[in-house]
């Protein structure tokens, strides 16, 4: 059964910074794109930020030049490094494959004063 796990969230200030984690099991990453999503309220899911099995990286325009994604497969662990939080990245952050198979708990980041 494939699982991720993601953590690392809470409450910043604007132009604080998180850095998630999300550990993935029952799959083997390495095969596979991987993203972070994210869920504001009253809005529907999007996909913020990608990295490619050859470590390419891609981000939605919202988030360039201030969100980092990485991965370590030997540790099954995909991250996202955020920078110059804003209160509009508030939301609940969720990691998966893309396309997604399923959904974590994910985990929330506020970012207010």
């Amino acid at each position: 059964q494939v699982q991720f796990v993601e953590s690392g969230g809470g409450l910043v200030q604007p132009g604080g910074s998180l850095r998630l984690s999300c550990v993935a099991s029952g799959i083997t990453i390495t095969f596979y794109t991987m993203g972070w999503y994210r869920q504001a309220p009253g809005k529907q899911r999007e996909l913020v930020a990608t990295i490619d099995p050859s470590y390419l990286t891609n981000y939605e325009d919202s988030v360039k030049g201030r969100f980092t994604i990485s991965r370590d497969n030997a540790k099954k662990t995909v991250y996202l490094q955020m920078n110059s939080l804003k209160p509009d990245d508030t939301a609940v952050y969720y990691c998966n494959k893309v396309p997604a198979i399923g959904w974590g708990q994910g985990t929330q980041v506020t970012v207010s004063s």
